[in-house]
């Protein structure tokens, strides 16, 4: 019965220890989460830049029809280069029609590669308002290296971000940018630090 009792007690001290031990670390990644800044697309120093013209394209779409991208425009255009084969644009794309969905832009997917990888794409994906142009010319104009790539063109024609889109906090770094003024996340917290200081 005695030994009952004591490993009882034993094992309530445990519990107590192991319950410590977790407040802690979960402070410490608080602490953590808390220093670490947010990071936004990361912006490549290739192609045209921040508040350059765009360059400018009349192309079919993927279906025939006429395209213009760059120059003016009624709202925000996302130009964003992919590929069909590409498992992390797969991901990115239900992400893609919601924020074009809630930000009310125009969405242009850029895409190169065989006819029958884009076709194979388009059965299995439901564009919406989203337009598709397979062009390599278009992502050689804006010298894009990797994809997805995300380019955020105002209603002007002019460049407002850009940079390598992997998730949706980065594709939501591009539209914030644009809204703060800023070229990039990190150019936004840097000048908050500098007027802290």
């Amino acid at each position: 019965m005695s030994f009952l009792i004591v490993s009882n007690i034993l094992l309530w001290i445990a519990f107590l220890g192991v319950s410590v031990a977790l407040l802690g670390l979960m402070r410490q990644v608080g602490l953590l989460h808390e220093r670490s800044s947010p990071m936004g697309a990361m912006i490549t120093d290739h192609g045209p830049d921040i508040g350059d013209a765009a360059p400018e394209f009349a192309v079919p779409d993927y279906f025939g029809r006429d395209i213009h991208i760059g120059g003016a425009a009624e709202r925000p255009t996302l130009l964003m280069f992919t590929a069909p084969s590409c498992p992390v644009c797969d991901k990115l794309f239900p992400i893609i029609k919601s924020i074009a969905r809630a930000e009310k832009i125009n969405v242009v997917m850029i895409s190169d590669g065989p006819p029958e990888e884009h076709a194979r794409f388009l059965k299995t994906h439901e564009l919406g308002q989203i337009r598709y142009v397979v062009s390599a010319e278009i992502g050689m104009a804006f010298q894009v290296g990797k994809i997805p790539y995300g380019v955020l063109v105002d209603p002007e024609g002019v460049i407002r971000a850009k940079g390598l889109t992997n998730t949706r906090e980065h594709l939501e770094s591009l539209l914030e940018a644009d809204k703060t003024g800023f070229a990039s996340l990190q150019q936004f917290i840097a000048s908050r630090k500098k007027s802290a200081a």
